[in-house]
């Protein structure tokens, strides 16, 4: 009997960036339709299936799934029991954390917590946001809203939202101000606690987070490849900052050599004209789909 990984991916915000990992990752993911919930994997091991982020980690818990990515988040506010076998930093528009954030309108009178004792507070994550302002001593109404959250405080239906939020351009466009952070949260690769302890469901989940990560790591590297001469080498090592140290190798041209390594893609532009002026020659950049610690 064939074995099978029962896997589930997140449909929404996090869809895109998911499917672009693992494709970076060497899985090809991709939907025969935009309305197909069952994405294809060039894996005959892996069945997966999309899902809203919010409910992943109820059917992982439940053995309906093997393992799916989700956000902590949602594991906190499911309260699931599940195992969590790695944490993946990614969100929709970058590897940063996201945060679930406390906003009012930024002229109103509400400047605080404590200033919402009373209120009406609009969030999809209820669960938390009730945790949070029973933490605080403030009493609150808090209501479960479908969507379009950070409108209901311009139209005067609530006071406050908790919204999540990655580079709070949406806060801004409604004119809103945080002024707390309910919760910070990270994808995460989660397991059906039954499925992890099966030694061959447990062997390939660690593969495919082994190679998820590594998609992950090599998101803002590149590397890089150069030739010099010997009595240069000094001066462009010391411009190259590296995971450890780069490699050198002797070129057959006597008194020459090749240097190889993997720097953040964001000072490139500023470290090639520096390595040119310190002798650096055939300066080679490449992308980098994996980058295994």
């Amino acid at each position: 009997m064939k074995k099978v990984l029962k896997l589930g991916l997140p449909k929404g915000s996090l869809q895109e960036a998911t499917f672009k990992m693992f494709r970076k990752a060497g899985f090809h993911v991709s939907l025969p339709s935009e309305r197909s919930y069952f994405p294809s994997v060039d894996d005959l091991e892996i069945e997966a299936v999309l899902l809203r982020a919010q409910e992943m980690s109820r059917y992982v818990q439940d053995g309906a799934l093997d393992c799916g990515i989700t956000g902590n988040d949602w594991v906190l506010e499911n309260e699931s029991d599940i195992a969590t076998v790695t944490e993946l930093v990614y969100a929709k528009q970058s590897l940063n954390k996201v945060r679930w954030v406390l906003a009012v309108p930024e002229n109103g009178d509400i400047k605080s917590v404590k200033g919402l004792e009373g209120k009406r507070v609009a969030t999809e994550l209820v669960t938390t946001t009730k945790n949070f302002f029973k933490k605080n001593k403030v009493n609150v109404e808090v209501e479960f809203s479908w969507g379009a959250t950070e409108v209901k405080v311009k139209a005067g239906l609530v006071d406050a939202i908790v919204e999540l939020t990655e580079t709070g351009s949406s806060l801004r466009a409604n004119k809103l101000v945080e002024i707390a952070t309910i919760c910070e949260s990270t994808t995460q690769f989660i397991a059906n606690k039954v499925s992890y302890k099966d030694p061959w469901k447990r062997n390939k989940m660690e593969e495919i987070a082994l190679l998820l990560k590594g998609a992950i790591a090599a998101e803002e590297k590149v590397g890089l490849k150069m030739n010099l001469r010997n009595k240069d080498l000094k001066k462009v090592i010391a411009l190259l900052p590296s995971l450890k140290n780069p490699t050198v190798s002797n070129l057959y041209q006597k008194g020459w050599c090749a240097v190889e390594t993997i720097i953040d893609v964001r000072i490139v532009r500023q470290i090639i004209p520096a390595l040119k002026k310190a002798g650096a020659e055939g300066i080679i950049e490449y992308p980098l789909n994996k980058l295994i610690h």
